[in-house]
């Protein structure tokens, strides 16, 4: 056989077992399918128990993070520095910045997790890189940012009944920068 035929020969070979279709053809959108349709595979597991449960994973994996935190700030033993200064052979960034914080735990009962992290700065000013000095003619002030989080709705005395849980963003503040 010449090459011409070997060409059609794996080119037919190829149609047939599919490998030429296009992944993705005309008028079907990427993506899941519509909702209690099957995932491919042998499990055969409806779609949309799929989406379900991985959003529900993620946030327990995130409160269990969270968790870890909480205990490694309650476990530490390194002292509750306040010192406005940068430390270049710590590989944490909330000690190299120019702005330097540190955390405290955030106590909430009512909230889910009870605890979390929050950033504190550890400067009025901020670190001068050319002297390492704190330098007053800038300011340090937290960076803010929204986790979610669930809330604890319960009835108030004389009512009795269940608590409820809603999902909420709640802003924390997550680290420290320099402005003018």
């Amino acid at each position: 056989m010449d090459w011409p035929h070997n060409l059609l020969f794996l080119l037919t070979i190829s149609i047939f077992l599919g490998l030429g279709q296009p992944r993705n053809p005309k008028g079907k959108r990427k993506g899941q399918g519509r909702p209690g349709t099957l995932a491919p595979g042998p499990h055969q597991v409806p779609l949309d128990l799929v989406s379900q449960a991985k959003p529900y994973a993620r946030m327990e994996e995130y409160e269990r993070n969270l968790g870890e935190m909480v205990a490694q700030l309650r476990n530490s033993s390194e002292p509750a520095r306040r010192k406005c200064e940068v430390n270049l052979q710590l590989w944490l960034s909330n000690k190299r910045s120019l702005s330097p914080w540190g955390y405290s735990i955030n106590h909430d009962p009512s909230r889910i997790p009870a605890d979390l992290p929050e950033a504190r700065c550890l400067c009025l000013g901020c670190v001068n890189p050319f002297t390492m000095q704190e330098d007053r003619s800038m300011v340090s002030v937290p960076v803010f940012s929204q986790v979610p989080v669930r809330r604890r709705l319960c009835p108030l005395p004389p009512r009795t009944g269940p608590c409820r849980q809603r999902a909420v963003m709640e802003t924390i503040a997550v680290g420290c920068t320099c402005i003018f």
